[in-house]
């Protein structure tokens, strides 16, 4: 059995295979994509990966099943736990919805929020259960019900903004920078924008250029906003719920292909904090810094190089803005060695970005340069070999490793 998630170990890949439906397309034609063919890298249950297209040294042989890993053992014990079973896109709902059953003032809005459900699902039942106003569908006008959203948010609400596609809110990067980020200052501290602005986003399954947008490149420089990513269900919910509570405006940033990954979470209710790291595998010999997707890039690549006598140290920082420079610092000055790896675009990305926080807040602790493994300078390509070249592959992060542990 073979799974068609680029790069994911073949257990995680054949969870992640859910319906790319959010195209702008489907506003216009509710027409499936489902049916189309596409071409990927494969990854075999056996750990192979097979492209014909791509030269023998990236058909490296993977250990799939490598020896259990400190973050294996870890899940092993959080699977006997207490708790139910979601995915991604239920876990980011029922955060949601508690949240909007704990607080009358919260509120959904955007394009297809309401009786359709969204387009990934993630408010799916919500209008039926607190009607058209606390779930409001909008015209496609991304710029307009963003600044209504961050108005409402001015008057005492907590509005949840969909933007359906992360590609899109670049419409509404005025009224995200100008009054958003701004007006809390602006107004000498009058208002607060308690709003949360949520959506899709990341290289999926041959979505094209204009809709495989990784946008934290672009909001990170935005002052007075929060950037926090998601990556698991547990995560997912735990953010979602913070991120309503914040009284500062929140972006949170979803993955396209993580929606359908699953995972055990517990029964009791939860908050995690928007700007605490999350250790994913403690380790001693470098320091791995990731998020969202690239997270199982990252612990693909981990068991290879586990295998291989290599004790890799896994963060995954979660919060894009501000940096959880305490976890980070502990672990730089633990293995005095940092790997970074983004689906961000290199020039500007967040990577630069934490390259440059990590070399003036730990230089005296780095026993080699920083290494930054990002995305392609272009726009990602429609045909899917060419999409894998763009991104980040579990090959590239073990051969990063070799070189920088030497």
């Amino acid at each position: 059995m073979a799974a068609t998630f680029q790069g994911l170990g073949a257990a995680t890949a054949l969870s992640l295979s859910g319906s790319f439906d959010s195209k702008r397309l489907h506003l216009l034609s509710r027409r499936s994509l489902s049916g189309r063919k596409t071409n990927f890298l494969v990854v075999r249950s056996d750990g192979r990966i097979v492209s014909s297209s791509m030269p023998a040294r990236r058909s490296q042989q993977f250990i799939a099943n490598a020896v259990a890993t400190k973050a294996d053992q870890a899940a092993a014990s959080t699977a006997s736990k207490s708790g139910h079973e979601l995915l991604l896109f239920e876990a980011l709902r029922e955060g949601l919805e508690e949240e909007m059953d704990r607080d009358p003032t919260v509120c959904v809005m955007g394009e297809d929020v309401g009786h359709y459900g969204g387009s990934y699902k993630v408010t799916k039942d919500l209008a039926n259960k607190y009607g058209d106003l606390r779930v409001l569908d909008t015209p496609i006008a991304e710029n307009s019900f963003t600044g209504m959203g961050i108005g409402a948010a001015m008057t005492g609400l907590r509005p949840v903004v969909e933007g359906m596609n992360m590609g899109f809110l670049l419409l509404a990067f005025n009224q995200i920078s100008n009054n958003c980020g701004m007006l809390h200052y602006t107004s000498g501290g009058q208002f607060k924008i308690p709003i949360v602005i949520r959506g899709p986003g990341g290289v999926g399954r041959q979505l094209g250029a204009e809709h495989s947008q990784r946008l934290e490149s672009y909001f990170q420089s935005i002052p007075g906003i929060q950037m926090v990513a998601c990556s698991t269900p547990y995560n997912a919910k735990g953010l979602m719920k913070a991120a309503i509570r914040s009284e500062n405006p929140v972006i949170l940033f979803e993955h396209v292909l993580l929606y359908n990954l699953k995972e055990r979470i517990p029964d009791e209710e939860y908050v995690l904090n928007l700007e605490e790291a999350e250790m994913v595998r403690p380790g001693e010999h470098v320091t791995i810094l990731t998020y969202s997707r690239m997270r199982y890039h990252v612990m693909q690549a981990a068991k290879t190089l586990v295998n291989k006598g290599y004790d890799p140290e896994v963060i995954d920082i979660r919060s894009l803005k501000p940096f959880d420079l305490h976890t980070i610092g502990n672990s730089v000055k633990k293995t005095h060695r940092v790997l970074i790896v983004e689906e961000c675009m290199r020039t500007g990305g967040i990577g630069a970005s934490l390259t440059a926080a990590i070399t003036e807040n730990f230089h005296d602790y780095l026993d080699a340069p920083i290494v930054c493994l990002s995305s392609q300078d272009v726009p990602t390509p429609y045909a899917g070999t060419l999409e894998n070249w763009t991104v980040v592959q579990p090959a590239q992060i073990v051969t990063a490793v070799e070189q920088l542990c030497q």
